[in-house]
């Protein structure tokens, strides 16, 4: 399907990013990937960590809030992948107006570019933060899930649809908890701080959240949005499967931060379907014929929600250990 087609990534050099131009290169033949992002140097490290592809590869520099710069690097793209965000809780709550940019007005202006430049295929990445949000990051990705879902309602006879990808922190990846105990235990601490000893996570790789984005961009008719089906774990089996036999410092849950990560809610039960290996939540509207959902899934209960303290699938304290030895913490 991506073969010899142009696919643009914002916010490209980030972790996502860069799994997801190595996992094209990798299945796919595709004809360009453009890397389209604000910061000249980490477009320069990306280059030279892929200079074997640089008659495939180029990289735009550029923000989402320009979108006279968008429309310029949409020229000829089939297929966009939005990754692009201001994504850490607490510089979000300080700087509100700046995660709205980004965030909000950015979608808009993706949303703007595609449809200007006859892209065919939008998949915006969104978070578990945007459902039932407690801090701005999360109410600006719910607002930006809104804008891409009703953006379908402006493709007219144009063969564009734009979908979501939900999934919640990756595992190994920057600011999450996995690289902070590592950090912690090289320093040789024996006792690891946990916000509250009850919270619960879904585990998923970056691999995983790449797979789900290309299931989206085959799949997709206008609207959804794509939830992988994982595994939960508790923190605390996580701080014993990275230090055994630690002692557990319980700090007090933080601003902004959630005791379990949810990715359907109760309300969404009535949309949504769940098939081998994942769930879709499809929109409550509908705009275009295009839009018709597959439905060959099984259509979930009404009242069910799926939450990482409510999952029927979880990890041990050896499936983390073993899982722990694919993640590269020195990086």
């Amino acid at each position: 399907m991506l073969d010899d087609k142009t696919i643009l990534v914002t916010g490209g050099t980030g972790s996502f990013g860069k799994c997801f131009t190595r996992y094209l290169l990798t299945h796919y033949r595709p004809k360009k990937i453009i890397i389209y992002s604000r910061d000249e140097f980490k477009q320069w490290l990306m280059a030279d960590e892929f200079k074997e592809y640089g008659d495939i590869l180029r990289f735009f520099i550029g923000d989402v809030r320009d979108l006279e710069r968008l429309r310029r690097a949409c020229q000829g793209v089939d297929y966009i992948v939005h990754a692009a965000a201001l994504k850490q809780v607490p510089a979000c709550e300080y700087n509100p107006n700046e995660a709205i940019k980004t965030n909000i007005h950015g979608a808009m202006n993706v949303i703007e570019a595609a449809l200007d430049k006859d892209v065919h295929r939008v998949v915006a990445l969104s978070t578990d933060k945007a459902v039932n949000p407690v801090n701005l990051y999360g109410g600006t990705k719910l607002v930006s899930d809104k804008l891409f879902v009703a953006a379908n309602a402006y493709a007219g006879s144009k063969d564009i649809n734009f979908s979501i990808v939900r999934y919640g922190n990756v595992a190994g990846s920057r600011g999450s908890v996995v690289p902070v105990f590592h950090k912690l235990i090289k320093e040789g601490k024996t006792e690891l701080p946990v916000t509250d000893v009850r919270m619960t996570r879904f585990w998923i790789s970056l691999t995983q959240g790449v797979e789900l984005v290309i299931k989206a961009l085959s799949e997709a008719n206008g609207g959804e949005t794509f939830i992988s089906k994982i595994p939960s774990f508790k923190v605390t089996d996580l701080a014993e499967a990275m230090l055994p036999g630690c002692s557990i410092r319980e700090t007090g849950i933080r601003p902004g931060e959630k005791l379990h990560e949810i990715m359907v809610t109760k309300e969404d039960s009535y949309t949504t379907y769940e098939y081998d290996k994942h769930f879709i939540v499809y929109p409550q509207m509908v705009w275009n014929d295009r839009q018709k959902p597959d439905l060959s899934g099984q259509k979930v209960q009404e009242g069910f929600s799926y939450s990482s303290d409510s999952n029927t699938e979880w990890l041990s304290v050896e499936d983390i250990r073993e899982l722990l030895k694919g993640l590269n913490l020195e990086e």
